[in-house]
């Protein structure tokens, strides 16, 4: 499996974007996110994605992002697995203000969404990320490949949809570059310790 910039489809296409064979740049729109109901009930499903489907059971996906243009809080972008409204999973850099941002990732199972995040210093403007699939268990991994998330996606054992987002939920726009997107087979490893409890 490869991924080839051809073979991606939209999920709601922005009005700017770029898509050559190594390198595809999103500029946000205003207003738009990806969120669903929990904490305070609010719900967003309007950021462009960028995707291809597959039913490969054991693979990763990587991408370096560059976000060098992100200004204004909630300024995101990164990688993303979006199944349909309210099942999905992203990974991004979430700008807050001049002193530090967000690195984080949403799991979004039957459409409420919890957040994992921790702060990083303003100053870093490319991440990378890998996003690995174990048949219905997923892996996010950044900048040298450090876990930042292990989940389980409810709706996510068969076909699935992965790739690419940029978004702004407030009244702002920047450029999002993404570069050096590949497949490759499953870095995230079977677990080699506590074996499975015996089910009857």
């Amino acid at each position: 499996m490869e991924f080839i910039t051809d073979k991606l489809e939209w999920t709601r296409k922005p009005d700017q974007y770029k898509i050559e064979k190594d390198k595809i740049e999103i500029v946000t729109m205003p207003q738009t996110d990806l969120w669903q109901r929990t904490y305070y009930h609010f719900r967003n499903d309007n950021a462009p994605v960028l995707q291809m489907e597959t039913g490969e059971k054991y693979f990763s996906f990587i991408v370096k992002t560059d976000f060098t243009e992100s200004y204004h809080r909630f300024d995101q972008c990164g990688i993303v697995m979006y199944l349909d409204s309210e099942n999905w999973l992203k990974g991004s850099v979430e700008y807050e203000n001049e002193k530090f941002q967000h690195l984080g990732s949403v799991v979004t199972n039957h459409g409420y969404s919890d957040w994992a995040t921790t702060a990083i210093p303003a100053t870093v403007k490319t991440m990378w990320y890998r996003f690995s699939r174990r048949e219905d268990d997923y892996c996010i991994e950044c900048l040298n490949f450090t876990q930042m998330r292990i989940c389980h996606m409810w709706e996510g054992a068969e076909k699935i949809k992965f790739g690419i987002y940029a978004c702004s939920p407030e009244e702002s726009c920047f450029k999002a570059v993404f570069t050096d997107m590949k497949i490759t087979e499953c870095m995230w490893k079977a677990h080699d310790g506590q074996a499975p409890d015996d089910i009857e």
